[in-house]
This record gives C-alpha cells, sequence and structure tokens, in this order.
C-alpha cells in the first residue's frame, strides 16, 4: 500500500434543511486496497461519496487527489479525475439495451452507433471483468440482479482508477457477490483503488483490506479488516449490541388465507416464468420462497398481488376466486404487498412521505382528501415504525435505503392485512435496520397474519420462515420445514434437485 493516499477527504462537512449528513468527516483511501464504509442507513456514507463523486459540494472540507487539492462541480469533473460510482438505485435509460446504456455519454462513440461492434465490444470487456449479461437486451426486460450488473459494467467501461459501490452486492445471489469480490480483487491488484459501501458484514470481512465506520454522520473509527469481526463492527456502527436473532412462536394456527393451484405465468421477455405453481399460506405462519435470482420469484409475488396476468391455474383469498383480479381488487381483499424496487414500484420518489403514506388509499377518500389528518397520521407512523428523514414535505428520493423500506413497510402494515408479501426486504438494511425489519414480520405473523416471505438470503429464510419453498426456473422443488434440512439441501433444491416433502405442507 502506497504512503499517500490516492484520495483523502479532510473536515468534510454537509447540511441539508434540518440535518447535518456529514459533519467533520475525515477519510483516507490508498490503491490498491478494497476500503469498506459501513454505517446505519442515514449516517451518511452516501453523502459522503456522493461529494467525491461531484454529485453534492462540500459546506466545509477538502478533497485531496495524491497530495493536490481539487474541486469537484459536478459528475463530470469526478469522471476526468478517474472517480466513478454504482449508486444504490439504478440511472438506466429502461428502454435502451445494455450495451447502449454502457456507452451512452462516451465522447469515444462519436455520432454513428454501430450495433454489433459495440456488443461485441462489451462482451468482451464484460467477460474480463466477470460481470457478464447479454448486451442486446433491454434493460426494462431485467431482474433487477441483472441491471445492478450493467451499472457495475458501465462504470467499469470507463476505466475508472476509483471504483465507488452503493450496495454493490444488494441485488446479487451469493454466488454473484462472490464473483464480483474476485473481480474487485483483480481490479485492486492492478492499483485501482475500490471503496465499497455495503451493509453485508460477513462480506467486508471477508473481501476488504480496511474498515471505515460512520454513526450519526460523524467517522467513529478506521480498523484492518483483519482486526476486526462483527460483534466489534456491529456496535461500532449502531452503538449498541446487535443480538442477530429474533425469537418467534412455532406452528400454524389460522386458517388457509392463500391458496395457489398449478398457476403458470409469463416474463417480461413473454418466456414461461412459473410453472405449475401450488401451495398454501396460512394466517400465523411465514412462508418463505427461496431461490436464486432470476428463477420466477419476483413474478411469482406479482401474480399474488395482482400486477401480473395468471396465464393457468388458480389463485383464491378466503377460499374466493381472485385469478383475474385487478390489484385493487386483491389490496380490497387484504393483500399488502412489498416488491422487491421499493422506490420504483412501492413508492414514488419525487412525492414527499404524506403522499406516498396515502398513495393506495386514494380512491377511498373521495372527492377532497383531509391534508390535515393524513400529515398527522403519516408523522404518528413515522415515530412508531423509527423512520428518519428530514422532513416529511421532502421528497422520499432523498431518504436512506433503509428508511425507505421502512416506510413502504410500514404503509403496508397500516393497512391491517390479512396477507402481507414481501419480497427481499432486507436488501440493502444495515443490521439494525435488518433488526426492524425481521421484528415487523414476526408481529405480523405473531398475530395472526399470513406472510409471504421471498428472499434469496438462506440464514434470513431459516430465521424467520415456518416453512420454505425453493424455486427452480419457476417450478416448486419442494416446501419443507427449516427444522428438517440443511441449507445444503436448500442449495441443492435451488440447483434443480426435487425434495418435495408432502409432511411439510400437510402438516397444518
Amino acid at each position: 500500500m502506497n504512503k499517500i493516499p490516492i484520495v483523502e477527504m479532510v473536515g468534510i462537512t454537509k447540511r441539508f434543511p434540518g440535518v447535518v449528513a456529514n459533519d467533520k468527516v475525515d477519510l483516507a483511501i490508498y490503491s490498491g486496497e478494497i476500503h469498506a464504509l459501513l454505517g446505519e442507513n442515514g449516517a451518511g456514507k452516501s453523502t459522503l461519496m456522493s461529494i467525491l463523486t461531484g454529485l453534492y459540494l462540500p459546506d466545509e472540507g477538502d478533497i485531496l487527489l495524491k497530495g493536490h487539492k481539487i474541486d469537484l462541480t459536478s459528475p463530470k469533473d469526478a469522471v476526468a479525475h478517474g472517480i466513478g460510482m454504482v449508486h444504490q438505485h439504478f440511472k438506466l435509460i429502461k428502454p435502451f439495451t445494455v450495451a447502449e446504456n454502457i456507452v451512452l455519454g462516451l465522447r469515444e462513440q462519436g455520432l454513428v452507433y454501430r450495433r454489433a461492434e459495440v456488443e461485441a465490444k462489451v462482451l468482451q470487456y464484460c467477460d474480463q471483468f466477470g460481470v457478464c449479461i447479454d448486451p442486446s437486451a433491454k434493460v426494462w426486460q431485467l431482474t433487477l440482479g441483472e441491471q445492478q450488473r450493467v451499472e457495475i459494467a458501465k462504470t467499469l467501461f470507463r476505466g475508472a482508477e476509483i471504483l465507488i459501490l452503493d450496495e454493490p452486492t444488494a441485488v446479487l445471489t451469493p454466488q454473484e457477490a462472490k464473483e464480483l469480490y474476485q473481480t474487485l480483487r483483480r481490479m485492486a491488484a492492478q492499483g485501482k483503488a475500490v471503496i465499497v459501501i455495503s451493509h453485508k458484514l460477513t462480506e467486508v470481512l471477508e473481501g476488504t483490506d480496511r474498515i471505515t465506520v460512520l454513526r450519526g454522520g460523524r467517522g467513529v473509527g478506521t480498523v484492518k479488516t483483519a482486526d476486526a469481526d462483527e460483534r466489534q463492527l456491529s456496535q461500532l456502527m449502531v452503538g449498541r449490541q446487535i443480538t442477530g436473532t429474533t425469537a418467534k412462536k412455532s406452528g400454524i394456527h389460522g386458517e388457509k388465507i392463500l391458496e395457489l393451484e398449478k398457476i403458470s405465468c409469463l416474463g417480461n421477455r413473454g418466456q414461461l416464468a412459473v410453472r405449475d405453481v401450488s401451495f398454501a399460506v396460512y394466517g400465523g405462519e411465514i412462508l418463505g420462497i427461496a431461490g436464486i435470482a432470476g428463477n420466477g420469484q419476483s413474478e411469482l409475488a406479482e401474480a399474488v398481488a395482482g400486477l401480473r396476468p395468471i396465464e393457468t391455474g388458480q389463485k383464491r383469498i378466503n377460499n374466493i376466486d381472485h385469478t383475474s383480479s385487478s390489484p385493487r381488487e386483491i389490496i380490497a381483499a387484504g393483500v399488502s404487498y412489498v416488491p422487491e424496487d421499493r422506490l420504483g414500484t412501492g413508492l414514488a420518489p419525487s412525492l414527499d412521505a404524506v403522499d406516498n403514506f396515502i398513495l393506495k388509499s386514494y380512491g377511498h377518500k373521495g372527492m377532497f382528501i383531509d391534508w390535515q389528518a393524513a400529515r398527522k397520521q403519516t408523522a404518528e407512523t413515522v415515530k412508531r415504525f423509527d423512520i428518519k428523514l428530514a422532513a416529511l414535505d421532502n421528497p422520499v428520493k432523498m431518504m436512506s435505503g433503509g428508511n425507505l423500506q421502512k416506510l413502504l413497510l410500514a404503509r403496508e402494515i397500516i393497512a391491517n392485512p390479512q396477507l402481507l408479501v414481501v419480497v427481499y426486504p432486507m436488501r440493502g438494511l444495515d443490521v439494525g435496520a435488518m433488526e426492524a425489519v425481521r421484528n415487523l414480520l414476526i408481529t405480523q405473523r405473531d398475530e395472526g397474519k399470513a406472510v409471504l416471505f421471498i428472499s434469496e438470503e438462506l440464514d434470513e429464510l431459516f430465521s424467520l420462515s415456518d416453512r420454505i419453498a425453493v424455486l427452480h426456473r419457476g417450478e416448486i422443488m419442494g416446501i419443507v420445514q427449516p427444522g428438517q434440512v440443511t441449507k445444503e439441501d436448500i442449495g441443492l433444491m435451488m440447483a434443480g434437485k426435487r425434495m418435495w416433502r408432502h409432511d411439510a405442507d400437510e402438516s397444518v
């Protein structure tokens, strides 16, 4: 490691209305290292990196590049200095192809777009860095995991010497995350500096060289990864001990809330994404859905929520046929839905917290809305669910990922549903926010609600689920009880081994 940092941020302070996002933060980054930036949602990590990439101007402090002070007044300045960032919320043009998004804005591309030539170049470059994806696919056809890969490839394609990744593995499978860190390690070995904002302590401890922790907008310490452990980092991040476990009752006590009988539906590219899926979810249970990203989980959730047409089969809610029901009819039937794309599908990013909170109930409020009552209810909910935001009137796109997720969950839970469908609710959350989400789901379950919980994290599935259904290429490989199988068994099922256990489905 060089003695002089390639980038040094000294005394960085950034204020927004009602909040100090960064308070005299110091950060030194060296070439040839992978440096992790940890902290709770809202701790100021993304703001600090947005300053380093020219998106925000600091109110106080200096940025030094190779020992020389620089002024970054725009992202263009940052790119010119070899600084690139992959943001947590994607900045892609969905009607464009992967290749078009990657080369968009490159001067050397010129005015003429030679499709075959560009796609071949993108494929070659993606192969080099291990983030391969079909360059001819339209972005809107891709899963969130695939879209994240496009963002990573786009930044790598520009040859950044300092690469910043904001929650890069939040939408990746464990295998993809491992491959990503291998890619980052190769880049570091070539002398590049890599900064990773992450909440996944295991990944950070396995894949980085140094770790800086932020809490409440301030730096609370930088440690060598080799000298750190999860308990120490958790305490630094939240200022208290995180247990990592959540007590819950056992057994299924309620009536059958949701029943799917041999349903099939198509994906965005017209392919069969869900194939003859059958299962039931009961009040007082959490049914987990496991599977590698892109195996039909999102399409299944959308079919349950009424957002995706069911081609064949039947969907019943409380023994009433809702196979062809609209999303509004599904909501009226007592179903709440937390999608994986919280800022694109779940919330309207340019609207404020009050608008987003009453978004689903506009149709029930008649011609006029009692804004005073709506604001009061939103404020009470924000306080109850410990949602951190600068002001109720600010666009929600200014909130951190964890607080966005809590706002979305709060809105759906306040509706008092009989069935709560949640898709990847822990993605991008810090350990404190994950604990809050776990407790919310357990509370719903213990109150007799049915919860359909889709996750790719096996630890979460085993911790929270009463039963686990495993999807592979849109088919169910088995429905099992966590206490009767191992994670290796689930892994084999995710890879395509059928292990149907009738007792697990009929023990109710």
